[in-house]
C-alpha cells in the first residue's frame, strides 16, 4: 500500500512539473538565455577592457623610456598623446609623467605643469597633492621665499597629508632669505611631529642644534 501512495504522489508531482514547464516554458528558456549572454557578455568586456589596459600600459612605458633615454621632444608628444585619449587614470600619469620629464630641462615650464594638475578640478585629490607638492620643490629654487610662504604655509598645517615636506620647504627657503628665525619655527613642528619620516627629524634636529649653538643669527 505504501508503494502505491509514493507512486501516486510521484506522478502527481510529474504532472505539476510538466504543467509548470508548458506554462513558463517560454519564460523559463528566456531566463536561462540571458543569463548565457550576460555572462558571455561580460567575459569578452573583461577580455577587451583588459587588453585596452596592458595597451595603455605599454604607450606609458614605452614613453618613460624615451624620457629615460633623454629624448624630451619625442616624451613629451607621447605623454601628451596618453593625456589626451588615454583613460583618467593614465592619462593624470601621463601628464604627471610629462612635468617630470621638462624639470631638468626648464624648471619654472615643469613647475607650471605640476601647478596645472594640482589645480585640475577633474583630477583625484591624492595626484593633486602629489603635484602640489612637486611644484613646491621646484619653485623652491627660484621664487621669491617670501611669496614661497605665502604659497605653500597652508599645506604645512597639522591635518595636511605632506605637512612635514611643506614644513621643510618652507624652513629652506626661510633660510634663502635669512630668516634663521623662521626656518627653526617651521623645523620646530616637523620634529614634534610623530608622522615625520626619520631622515626629516634628523635634518631639522640638526638645524635646531647649530641655531640654538649660536652659529647662526637667530633674528
Amino acid at each position: 500500500m505504501a508503494d502505491f501512495f509514493r507512486e501516486v504522489d510521484e506522478d502527481v508531482r510529474r504532472d505539476q512539473l510538466i504543467n509548470i514547464w508548458k506554462r513558463y516554458q517560454n519564460w523559463i528558456i528566456g531566463a536561462a538565455v540571458l543569463i548565457v549572454l550576460g555572462t558571455g557578455g561580460w567575459r569578452l568586456y573583461d577580455y577587451y577592457r583588459l587588453k585596452n589596459i596592458e595597451a595603455a600600459g605599454a604607450r606609458f612605458a614605452a614613453a618613460q623610456q624615451l624620457a629615460s633615454d633623454g629624448k624630451t621632444s619625442e616624451a613629451a608628444a607621447a605623454f601628451n598623446a596618453i593625456a589626451k585619449d588615454g583613460s583618467k587614470s593614465y592619462a593624470t600619469l601621463a601628464r604627471l609623467a610629462n612635468a617630470n620629464a621638462i624639470a631638468g630641462k626648464d624648471p619654472k615650464a615643469a613647475a607650471a605643469a605640476f601647478d596645472a594638475i594640482a589645480d585640475d578640478p577633474a583630477v583625484d585629490p591624492a595626484y593633486q597633492d602629489v603635484a602640489r607638492l612637486r611644484g613646491a620643490f621646484l619653485r623652491l629654487d627660484f621664487d621669491d621665499p617670501k611669496a614661497f610662504e605665502q604659497r605653500y604655509a597652508a599645506y604645512a598645517i597639522p591635518d595636511s597629508p605632506y605637512r612635514n615636506a611643506y614644513r621643510e620647504l618652507l624652513a629652506l627657503a626661510d633660510t634663502r632669505r635669512g630668516d634663521f628665525t623662521g626656518a627653526a619655527h617651521w623645523f620646530e613642528l616637523a620634529a614634534a611631529d610623530p608622522a615625520s619620516p626619520p631622515a626629516l627629524r634628523a635634518r631639522a634636529d640638526a638645524f635646531l642644534t647649530i641655531v640654538q649653538a649660536g652659529a647662526v643669527p637667530t633674528k
